[in-house]
């Protein structure tokens, strides 16, 4: 393959800052994953530059980033199917930045209950994104999703309103009304409030860049319609 112009958004405090995009040149093999290239510029060029992986095959969400400007996987996205040779890297949005592309993602996990049942337990501990419970021992697993946080930097209304319940939160909603049916009531208020479902402006970015299939949107349409047929306000 011919060589390409990685640019990647870079920030590190005090350092860094404010970010500024630093340009690496690279000639990958065909089969090259945008991960792949991220290896290379650290091993041979850049031992500062600051990323996330674990998984290495789309199951873990941890390299998520921004990726000529559409969020996906760094570890799932091929260099050749981007169609161009100059690629530009940025961190995710909506998520507080560490450091060049990484971002801590717990805030998915801010406006849910901890006993809803898409939460788990779960004994792996190498995931700085699960949540916590009170005593700090309990880790718990989101299910269905691989906290990539990927629908919320794409969902427009997520980028402004901090206090929007999220494309990932409403879908988890929906997912356990349906589980709990003696919840549903509450579970429709709490998805009926300002900051819920009626802030959404139907973008549908979120299920567009979902890597797993959940299709938030489709979540949201039928809180919505739900939420119409019943009446069902905050």
């Amino acid at each position: 393959m011919s060589s390409f112009q990685i640019k990647i958004s870079r920030f590190k405090p005090s350092i860094i800052d404010p970010p500024a995009f630093f340009s690496y040149e690279l000639t990958p093999d065909a089969d090259w994953t945008v991960l792949d290239a991220l290896e290379q510029i650290r091993i041979h060029q850049e031992p500062s530059l600051m990323y996330r992986r674990a998984c290495h095959h789309a199951s873990c969400g941890t390299c998520a980033c921004t990726i000529n400007g559409v969020e996906g996987l760094a570890c799932k996205t091929k260099l050749a199917d981007l169609g161009t040779q100059a690629i530009t890297l940025e961190a995710l949005h909506c998520f507080q930045r560490i450091g060049d592309l990484v971002t801590v993602r717990s805030t998915l996990f801010q406006f849910m209950h901890p006993d809803w049942s898409c939460l788990q337990p779960d004994d792996k501990r190498d995931n700085h994104d699960f949540l916590l419970s009170g005593d700090g021992r309990a880790i718990t697993k989101f299910e269905n999703c691989i906290e990539c946080g990927c629908c919320v930097s794409a969902c427009p209304v997520a980028r402004k309103n901090r206090h929007f319940l999220g494309p990932a939160v409403l879908s988890a909603i929906n997912r356990e009304k349906k589980k709990n049916p003696s919840t549903e009531n509450d579970l429709l208020s709490l998805a009926a409030a300002p900051d819920g479902e009626p802030s959404c402006q139907r973008a549908l970015v979120c299920s567009r860049v979902c890597p797993t299939g959940v299709y938030p949107a489709k979540h949201i349409a039928e809180l919505r319609n739900q939420r119409k047929r019943t009446g069902n306000t905050a």
